[in-house]
């Protein structure tokens, strides 16, 4: 069996709006937690309250989210002005 090599380089990654992405999921899940919980006794009835808890884990998770692009994001600023004064600095 021949070992599989890629034909052509993988493309660059996209970037967008990451931190106002993940933003809007988590309060997308929280949410939609919220209006599931008035019906909590609805859910319990049908043995189908991982609904609500998954709702609740992904609002949980994407704070974690947050904090975790913004903290790229940031580094990727940090980086990109360092590197623009250094080429400044090369120039002079």
């Amino acid at each position: 069996m021949a070992k599989w090599t890629p034909k052509h380089e993988a493309p660059e990654p996209l970037e967008g709006p990451v931190v106002a992405t993940i933003t809007g999921g988590t309060i997308l899940w929280f949410v939609l937690f919220l209006v599931q919980v008035p019906f909590y006794g609805w859910f319990d009835d049908r043995d189908l309250t991982w609904w609500v808890w998954t709702c609740l884990a992904g609002a949980g998770l994407g704070l974690i989210g947050i904090w975790y692009v913004r903290g790229r994001d940031a580094a990727l600023k940090r980086h990109a002005a360092a590197r623009a004064a250094e080429s400044t600095e090369q120039a002079e």
